[in-house]
């Protein structure tokens, strides 16, 4: 990745909107690779248009580095406080997808029941507003609130929120992306099995085997899922 990792987000954009992850609305991030104290986002337009000029800098309190006139996503906050709390953490995306709202809306708790959802470690945790600050617009817009859903997410890859939508964060890009497609995915299979009978969970065994997906299977995944995508969707990075 180069030091503007702007054309692998754009990317990254359209990969999550053609898998169904993005829509109008969700975003994703990138901490500077040269700078851990910054992380790239766009500025408040739909992933599916975002382009290479659209993202930013913004330093941990959410704050564009350089002065901008662009209207930028009130959410931005909560990057910025994952980005804080978790070191290791390099890429962020919130989204909205279908297959993951019934577990926000109090359907049971989502766990893997596959091995591409092994990554999710066990129940999936879910945050509430309500818990910490009463009746509220659904959003995440102060940083209090931000620093209430990383603490839910903790050192885990996904967090969900009560009526609102998902949150996850990984070590890369690439990474970030497979899991967002593959928490879906997941998402849907489990709701389909329930249809018929309790779905099985991953044992503690199978859990600690597939935790971690294997690069190549990461690599493989962002290549088909570019390879899928129009040329003229693409960031000019592969």
């Amino acid at each position: 990745m180069s030091g503007n990792p702007a054309p692998d987000l754009v990317t990254a954009s359209r990969i999550l909107v053609a898998q169904g992850v993005l829509d109008a609305f969700g975003h994703v991030s990138l901490r500077d690779p040269g700078d851990p104290s910054r992380f790239w986002m766009s500025t408040a337009r739909p992933p599916s248009t975002v382009t290479e000029d659209d993202f930013l800098r913004f330093d941990l309190s959410a704050e564009p580095v350089e002065a901008t006139d662009a209207p930028l996503f009130s959410e931005g906050v909560l990057h910025a406080a994952i980005y804080a709390a978790r070191p290791g953490a390099m890429a962020v995306v919130h989204h909205h997808a279908p297959a993951l709202m019934p577990f926000c809306l109090g359907a049971g708790r989502l766990y893997p029941v596959t091995q591409t959802g092994g990554f999710m470690g066990g129940p999936v945790p879910v945050w509430d507003s309500a818990d910490d600050f009463g009746a509220t617009n659904m959003l995440v817009t102060t940083m209090e609130q931000a620093r209430s859903v990383a603490t839910a997410l903790g050192e885990r890859p996904l967090v969900l929120m009560r009526g609102h939508g998902a949150t996850l964060a990984a070590g890369g890009l690439r990474e970030l992306v497979f899991m967002a497609v593959y928490s879906a995915r997941e998402a849907e299979h489990f709701l389909r099995a329930a249809a018929f009978a309790q779905p099985v969970a991953l044992s503690a065994g199978e859990l600690a085997l597939t935790r971690r997906p294997a690069r190549p299977a990461i690599d493989r995944g962002w290549e088909h899922w570019v390879a899928t995508l129009p040329a003229d969707a693409r960031g000019d990075s592969r």
